[in-house]
C-alpha cells in the first residue's frame, strides 16, 4: 500500500476518540486490522465498513457509542486498509466470511456482540446473524445492500466506469454523484479517492438471503435507511424487509445518501442506535 494512502487512513483514524487502540487479528484468511474503543468489560459492538472502505470511517459512532460500549471496528480483509489476505487462502464464500467472524470474535474474547454493518458490511453482517445467531445478540444494518432488494440499474451503471477502471477521480466523480456534493469530511474524501490505487480481491459475493432464511432471522434488528439513497429504492427495501423479518425496527434518516454514511449521519442516528442496543427496542 502507497505512503499516500497510508498518511490519508491515519489522518482519519487520528480523529476517533483519545484512547483508541489498534491490534491485529491473524486469522485463516490473514491478518485483520481493529480499532478499539471503549471500556473493554462494557457490552461490545462489532463494525464492518462498505465495501471499498476503511474502519476509519466509524469515528462518529465511536464517539457517540463507546461510553457504554466496547466498540471495535474492523478493516475487511482484501479491502482497503490495515487488513492483509492471506494469498493461499482468499476468502471466498459466505462460509468463508462466518469463519473469519468466528475466529475474530473468538481472538477479541467476546462470545457474542453487537453487529452493525453499511452497505457490503452489512451484507456481511447479515449473513452472520442468520448462519451464528448465537453470536449476535443485536444487529444493526445500515442502508444495507443486495439484503432485501437489489442495487438500482442507474446507481451500477453510473458506478461502472470506476469498477472497470478505478482511479481516484473515478472514486471522487461517482461519490459527489451519489451525496449530491454533500459537504464530507475532506480528510475522509481523499482516503475514498486513494481506496482507488489499493490492490484489493474479489469481493465474496451471492444471492440475498432467501424470505424463509430472513424470517428466521433471530437477533432484534434495526434497519435504518438512507433517505436520499441513489444505491436502491428505500421504500422497496424497507417494505420487503418488514414483510420477511418479523419483529423488525426500521427507520429513515433524513437527507443522508448511501455514501454519506456513515462519516456524516443525521442528528439522533446514534442516540436511537444506542437506544436499541440498550432494550433491543430504540428509546
Amino acid at each position: 500500500m502507497s505512503e499516500s494512502f497510508l498518511a490519508a487512513y491515519d489522518a482519519v483514524l487520528a480523529k476517533w476518540p483519545a484512547g483508541t487502540t489498534t491490534s491485529e487479528v491473524v486469522t485463516a484468511h490473514g491478518t485483520t486490522h481493529v480499532i478499539s474503543h471503549g471500556p473493554r468489560t462494557a457490552p461490545p459492538l462489532l463494525l464492518l465498513p462498505g465495501g471499498g472502505a476503511t474502519s476509519t470511517g466509524w469515528y462518529g459512532a465511536a464517539a457517540a457509542l463507546g461510553g457504554a460500549h466496547g466498540v471495535h471496528a474492523v478493516d475487511l480483509v482484501g479491502d482497503p486498509g490495515r487488513s492483509v489476505p492471506d494469498a493461499a487462502r482468499p476468502l471466498r464464500t459466505v462460509e468463508d466470511l462466518v469463519g473469519w467472524l468466528d475466529a475474530l470474535l473468538d481472538a477479541l474474547a467476546l462470545p457474542s456482540t453487537a453487529l452493525a454493518g453499511h452497505s457490503y458490511g452489512a451484507w456481511i453482517a447479515l449473513h452472520y446473524a442468520l448462519r451464528a445467531p448465537g453470536r449476535v445478540d443485536r444487529l444493526v444494518l445500515l442502508d444495507p445492500t443486495n439484503c432485501f432488494t437489489g442495487f438500482s440499474p442507474r446507481y451500477l451503471l453510473r458506478a461502472l466506469p470506476m469498477l472497470l477502471r478505478p482511479t481516484p477521480a473515478r472514486h471522487a466523480s461517482f461519490l459527489k454523484w451519489e451525496t449530491g456534493g454533500a459537504p464530507l469530511d475532506p480528510d475522509w474524501r481523499r482516503l475514498n479517492a486513494l481506496a482507488a490505487d489499493f490492490p484489493t480481491v474479489r469481493p465474496v459475493t451471492g444471492p440475498r438471503p432467501s424470505a424463509p432464511e430472513l424470517s428466521g432471522l433471530k437477533p432484534p434488528t434495526l434497519l435504518l435507511l438512507a433517505e436520499r439513497s441513489r444505491a436502491h429504492d428505500v421504500a422497496r427495501v424497507a417494505a420487503r424487509a418488514r414483510a420477511a423479518v418479523p419483529g423488525l425496527e426500521t427507520a429513515t434518516l433524513p437527507g443522508a445518501t448511501h455514501h454519506t454514511l456513515p462519516v456524516a449521519v443525521p442528528p439522533g442516528t446514534y442516540e436511537r442506535v444506542a437506544g436499541f442496543l440498550a432494550t433491543g427496542r430504540s428509546a
